[in-house]
């Protein structure tokens, strides 16, 4: 056990390394017409998925977000009709936490800690929520952990939202792909339905100087979208 732990509180660090690494990087921005163009397809696909699984009315669910960074999803949520009440955003970094704080509605609840022990009871959200933050937890039984709270706190017919990418990025060596496969078994016993979504964003953002209507058109295609949005449902 301590060595698990030793293990985890090493993993913890090089993440908080890696984002304070990152901070000093120019953020992606919807003035970017690939950005723009790739978030609003992610957007029709989140939608779409809450509308067939009869989450068209997001105003009574319960949704926590795991890795909510600077709540840009919190935010996103509630502009879908979720109420800010109802919403909680758990992050390991304190300074995204605190930046949420203040780019968030104050009803949002935000958390700084670690998700490998949520501090929720069993079945107390409808919705969990986790985007960009497994391929981003190098060490696996740190990835499994946070998988089972995520289950443990979704109510049984609740649903799981996740959006990662699956191919592993050559230029950055502090993060891995997360294909179908790994996902079944981070969570078994569910349900599954997948999406492959997002034009490889290098080539996205080029794409979509030259036209919107190629960019639309190539990822539609799907053989160079890199992104999967899974819809995971707990069973009992």
């Amino acid at each position: 056990m301590e060595v698990e732990n030793d293990i985890s509180k090493h993993e913890v660090s090089r993440i908080r390394r890696v984002y304070s690494e990152r901070a000093s990087q120019p953020r992606s921005s919807t003035a970017d017409k690939g950005n723009l163009l790739a978030l609003q397809e992610r957007e029709r696909g989140i939608l779409a998925a809450f509308a067939r699984h009869g989450y068209g009315s997001l105003e009574e669910r319960r949704i926590l977000e795991v890795g909510c960074g600077t709540g840009s999803w919190l935010r996103e949520l509630v502009r879908w009709g979720a109420l800010p009440e109802n919403i909680v955003g758990i992050d390991l970094l304190p300074d995204r936490i605190a930046e949420a704080k203040l780019l968030c509605p104050s009803g949002i609840r935000l958390i700084c800690g670690n998700a490998e022990k949520l501090q929720f009871s069993d079945g107390a959200f409808d919705v969990v929520l986790q985007s960009t933050v497994f391929t981003s937890i190098l060490n696996d039984g740190m990835k499994i952990q946070i998988a089972r709270e995520m289950l443990r706190v979704l109510r049984p017919g609740g649903m799981i939202m996740w959006y990662d990418f699956t191919v592993d990025n050559p230029w950055n060596p502090d993060v891995r792909g997360i294909p179908r496969r790994e996902i079944k078994q981070l969570f078994p016993a569910c349900r599954f339905e997948f999406e492959r979504l997002t034009l490889a964003p290098p080539l996205g953002r080029r794409i979509a100087r030259m036209s919107s209507f190629l960019h639309r058109t190539l990822s539609a295609i799907k053989l160079f979208d890199t992104h999967c949005l899974a819809i995971i449902q707990k069973t009992s």
